[in-house]
């Protein structure tokens, strides 16, 4: 089964742009929400990720992993390939 990647975006935040490339390595497909200026789909980001409203914000298989950082180390401790596949 391949896992479900959404990750809610600005266009221009260095954050979003890393995390995205990190997904793209990986070879992983993502629905991207991108909610530049967008304050109902800023907001529908907001609920799922338990009211953080920083972006990028990152859901695998609907579980809510956390930003751009938190990204990069759960694959520095090796749980992002499991949680992939």
């Amino acid at each position: 089964m391949v896992a479900k990647v959404e990750i809610y975006t600005w266009q221009t935040c260095p954050f979003c742009i890393r995390a995205k490339a990190l997904l793209a390595r990986k070879g992983v497909d993502y629905i991207e929400y991108r909610v530049d200026g967008d304050e109902r789909a800023r907001g529908n980001m907001a609920q799922r990720a338990h009211g953080q409203r920083t972006v990028p914000q990152i859901f695998i298989n609907d579980q809510h992993v956390g930003g751009c950082d938190d990204l990069y180390d759960l694959d520095r401790q090796g749980g992002l390939d499991p949680l992939l596949t």
